[in-house]
């Protein structure tokens, strides 16, 4: 039997994400990883070009065994590491071609893509992909702002808080099954939630979350988008700072590590056919304790699709 690439010790070795292969070879493969280190396009603190390298190392205490869900996704699914997009620093139109071009290629052969941030617009040439293979995705969306803003900087139409308008004006969400969780914090108006339901979103609330319960809201999450494909993104200030602190945006109150673990195991049975995970920004971050959970909730994310797979 081959050794585990787990029996190395965390400090040891390349950290590709998992200790998964670096190979930009998708033939065979479930998932490939991407990093996408661009934090051009962000509208408060930049530092997220460094999440994806944060997260692959943080992901070197990931033993491979989900006890929650009962599953071990590195055993179940091929995954591999594909390494980061080619981005354009000064040029976010050039890089969402790049991200697009590297998307669709991996996916060409039928790997799922799940991207590790990078600030929040690089979901928007990921979901052109996904669109490419797919029509148009229930998307799965936690975070603490909509991101459903028109403009920023002025008539700048294309930021981390207009990524998803974008994505709606292009027909790439089914908005019959587009769920936003986790919102909170202050806006500039009242026009922000209501602009966000009005293009189709159900906004839940992170209050409203709460006191609805989390299994409440996930039954109506599956219940709703079925096995229709869906992509997850996962902005990383839906998590309370006090446990990711390593973000852009934060706003206080949010979700704690445990409620965000237990909202990505609860998409189990949810047809996901890409996912990211954004905002993970290690200039601000303390003990690695951002990095760590994005990590985790990278690998509860490809539990699910494992659980998914193997049923």
């Amino acid at each position: 039997m081959a050794e585990s690439p787990f029996a190395a010790q965390p400090y040891q070795g390349i950290p590709t994400f998992g200790r998964r292969p670096f190979t930009r070879d998708t033939q065979g493969a479930d998932v490939a990883i991407l990093g996408v280190p661009y934090d051009g396009a962000t509208s408060h603190r930049s530092g997220a070009r460094f999440g994806p390298r944060a997260i692959r190392e943080a992901s070197l205490l990931l033993w491979g065994y989900n006890n929650a869900l009962g599953v071990a996704p590195f055993d179940t699914l091929r995954i591999i590491d594909a390494g980061d997009a080619d981005i354009v620093p000064p040029d976010q139109q050039a890089t969402q071609k790049a991200i697009e071009a590297e998307a669709r290629q991996l996916s060409a052969s039928g790997a799922r893509v799940l991207a590790l941030g990078g600030d929040h617009s690089i979901s928007l040439p990921l979901l052109r992909a996904a669109t490419a293979l797919h029509g148009p995705v229930a998307l799965v969306h936690f975070d603490s702002h909509p991101d459903t803003w028109d403009a920023e900087f002025g008539t700048q139409k294309y930021s981390h808080g207009t990524v998803f308008r974008r994505a709606i004006e292009e027909g790439l969400i089914d908005t019959s099954a587009y769920f936003q969780i986790g919102i909170r914090g202050p806006t500039a108006g009242p026009a922000d939630y209501a602009d966000a339901r009005q293009l189709g979103a159900t906004l839940v609330t992170l209050d409203a979350a709460l006191a609805r319960t989390l299994p409440l809201v996930l039954a109506e999450v599956t219940a709703v988008i079925g096995n229709k494909p869906t992509y997850v993104t996962l902005d990383i200030d839906a998590v309370d700072p006090a446990f990711a602190p390593g973000t852009g945006t934060p706003e206080p109150g949010g979700f704690t590590s445990h409620q965000m673990l237990q909202l990505v195991r609860g998409l189990a049975g949810l047809n996901i056919v890409g996912a990211d995970l954004v905002e993970v920004a290690p200039p601000y971050d303390h003990g690695q304790i951002t990095a760590i959970l994005a990590a985790n909730l990278v690998f509860e994310i490809l539990s699910v699709v494992a659980l998914k797979q193997a049923n």
